[in-house]
């Protein structure tokens, strides 16, 4: 039997988002069986803020909105009533990143100031958000991550949460925390060797390379490429064709799960090695660092900034 016949869009209903979000926008769009129900949780571009990263409000919101989830036994009010949700997309709003990642400016910050708690805590709430982004918070919740841009850093590591990865195909994703003197710390190496070999996934983190969407397919790590502009339709056959075994494919997720589950124990203690080894940046790795950071800042368009500024970190690696 085909997969249903479904309609998937972007939908665009003020009393289906919750008001008290200002920095996503949460939808959901009703399949033609609740089976199907999805909730589009879209990162909201910020005019006012020049780079598209996970700044504290933006965790805060992303966090609440799959506690919501988990808590409701995934199910979300809509239009005065409770519904259930099948399956749960992130994306942004943004037309040319998914996300930058980590906030580097709040990191240079907490490091002048010698601020090891804020930082830390920063950090856990990154793992916490990666940790409720995986299935084994939510065992009846599919996940999608849908990128339409560059995912650096952190916004790799949430891409790479969820169940199904789709990316269109001029989206890059990279770890460029090396070329100053760090290392992915909110779950790269647990989620990468959920896809692939751990040698290979030690060297993806720490090469500084930036990756297409096609080079990551054939490494396994995303899950399909399409056209540009084709994503959100892309997620809905995705979808559809899911949704007509859902069942079988929700056991076959929690045998993964059981198989390979997070380790949260691991993710903090890694979570603490990255602030002790943050807080001992020699000058030249912060030198680095700041010159990432005035170029993410810098008033010129952002396509051009995030690649000069990758060419660049790779020259002084």
């Amino acid at each position: 039997m085909g997969a249903p016949d479904m309609s998937f869009s972007l939908p665009n209903h003020a009393d289906c988002r919750h008001a008290g979000y200002s920095h996503v926008d949460v939808a959901l769009d009703k399949g033609i069986a609740s089976a199907a129900n999805t909730l589009w949780v879209t990162m909201k571009r910020n005019v006012a803020q020049p780079v598209h990263n996970f700044s504290l409000p933006l965790l805060h919101e992303l966090r609440d909105v799959r506690r919501r989830l988990q808590a409701g036994a995934s199910r979300w009010h809509y239009d005065g009533a409770v519904e259930p949700v099948a399956y749960a997309v992130l994306r942004s709003g943004h037309p040319d990143y998914f996300s930058l990642g980590g906030d580097l400016r709040l990191f240079r910050a907490c490091i002048r100031n010698r601020d090891r708690e804020s930082l830390l805590g920063y950090a856990r709430l990154c793992i916490d958000m990666i940790a409720e982004g995986c299935a084994c918070s939510n065992p009846d919740l599919s996940t999608i991550s849908l990128v339409q841009g560059r995912a650096m850093g952190g916004g790799f590591e949430a891409a790479l949460a969820a169940d199904y990865l789709v990316a269109e195909e001029h989206s890059t994703f990279g770890f460029p925390e090396i070329m100053f003197g760090l290392f992915p710390c909110t779950g790269a190496m647990s989620l990468l060797s959920r896809r692939m070999p751990v040698h290979q996934a030690q060297r993806l983190m720490t090469s500084g390379k930036v990756y297409s969407a096609y080079e990551l397919h054939a490494m396994g790590l995303v899950d399909e490429v399409c056209g540009r502009g084709a994503g959100v339709a892309t997620v809905g056959r995705y979808i559809a064709r899911h949704a007509s075994r859902r069942a079988a494919r929700l056991s076959v997720r929690r045998a993964l799960e059981r198989t390979s589950p997070l380790d949260m124990a691991e993710l903090r203690q890694v979570v603490e090695n990255w602030v002790d080894l943050a807080l001992r940046l020699s000058p030249d790795e912060l030198r680095v660092m700041d010159m990432l950071i005035s170029m993410q800042y810098a008033r010129r368009e952002p396509a051009v900034e995030a690649g000069q500024a990758v060419e660049m970190l790779s020259a002084v690696g």
